[in-house]
């Protein structure tokens, strides 16, 4: 149980930040090292998770890289670029 409430808890997490991200298209001040090795670090998570077949971690890093995909695309997207008006 403790280990679902944390999954939830770090997963939902990213969610205020990468619906920001959507809605202004602001990404200044953000580290694109930081999202590329979080997403990295996580992928290797939800391999460990299938190949252990423990469907706390597949789903709870599932979920987190998809929305530290989208954070990560954004932040290359407009990395360099002045914020949108």
């Amino acid at each position: 149980m403790l280990g679902m409430i944390a999954a939830i808890l770090t997963t939902t997490a990213f969610v205020p930040q990468a619906w920001k991200i959507i809605k202004t298209k602001k990404t200044n001040g953000l580290s694109p090292v930081m999202y590329m090795m979080s997403t990295s670090g996580m992928t290797l998570w939800l391999l460990h998770g299938i190949s252990k077949n423990d469907f706390a971690l597949i789903g709870a890093n599932a979920i987190s890289v998809v929305l530290n995909g989208i954070i990560l695309f954004y932040i290359l997207k407009y990395q360099g670029k002045r914020d949108p008006v």
